[in-house]
């Protein structure tokens, strides 16, 4: 009896040990890692939008803050999509991110008493339809394979970091600037992520928007602590 209760605990040893073998080595060429938000702290940013002065708004500056709240929309909504299709955590932890981005961008509205773009709106649904074509588009692409669900990872982030780069030439608003920056961080940090993910993979990616140069100088880096 007692050494068919030790052989039985062994089995169940065992089997343990195999069951957490496989949890760890189920992704073994993903990288997941959790800190991809860039650091941005949901309490900090407030407090620190809250701090900055309220200035007069050009119409570029207007634009730009609809704009980049539903394109932190879109990044979000195609993130949950592709981890409700592909269960990869990267896609998870990224859309959450993606989420105190969205926030970020909705305390600017509020304190300039600006109208929501996104308001109620679902998964995939835009005011828009530039980016509810692209949001399409992006997908269909992500849903054929993990790679490319990579890479259009890698493809959102390049459009991100290029059109806040473009926002930041003409806006002065000091805590418009805060927050894009804090987003470009953020972008640059997710950039890395996928890009990680697509090497391990065993594929490529060329940048579409921001140069090249810029490009390899964010890959080639460590990634970004800190507000």
């Amino acid at each position: 009896m007692k050494n068919q209760l030790k052989n039985t605990g062994l089995g169940l040893i065992l089997t343990a040990i195999i069951i957490a073998f496989g949890s760890c080595t189920k992704d073994k060429n993903t990288v997941n890692n959790d800190n991809n938000t860039g650091n941005l702290n949901k309490i900090d940013i407030q407090s620190q939008i809250n701090t900055l002065p309220k200035e007069s708004l050009s119409v570029d500056e207007l634009k730009s803050l609809s704009f980049l709240r539903e394109e932190e929309k879109l990044a979000m909504d195609v993130y949950t999509t592709l981890f409700n299709k592909w269960g990869v955590n990267i896609f998870n932890n990224i859309s959450k991110s993606e989420s105190t981005h969205m926030l970020a961008v909705l305390n600017l509205l509020n304190k300039y008493n600006l109208e929501d773009p996104v308001g109620a709106n679902e998964t995939g649904e835009f005011e828009n339809i530039q980016l509810k074509a692209l949001y399409d588009q992006l997908v269909s692409e992500g849903n054929t394979s993990t790679l490319n669900a990579y890479k259009v990872g890698a493809t959102i982030e390049d459009l991100d970091l290029y059109d806040i780069n473009k926002a930041l030439v003409y806006i002065d608003n000091q805590d418009i600037r805060y927050v894009y920056e804090m987003l470009a961080k953020g972008s640059r940090n997710h950039l890395r992520s996928f890009y990680k993910n697509i090497i391990n993979a065993g594929g490529t990616y060329t940048p579409q928007y921001i140069s090249n140069e810029e490009f390899k100088t964010i890959i080639n880096s460590e990634m970004e602590t800190g507000n």
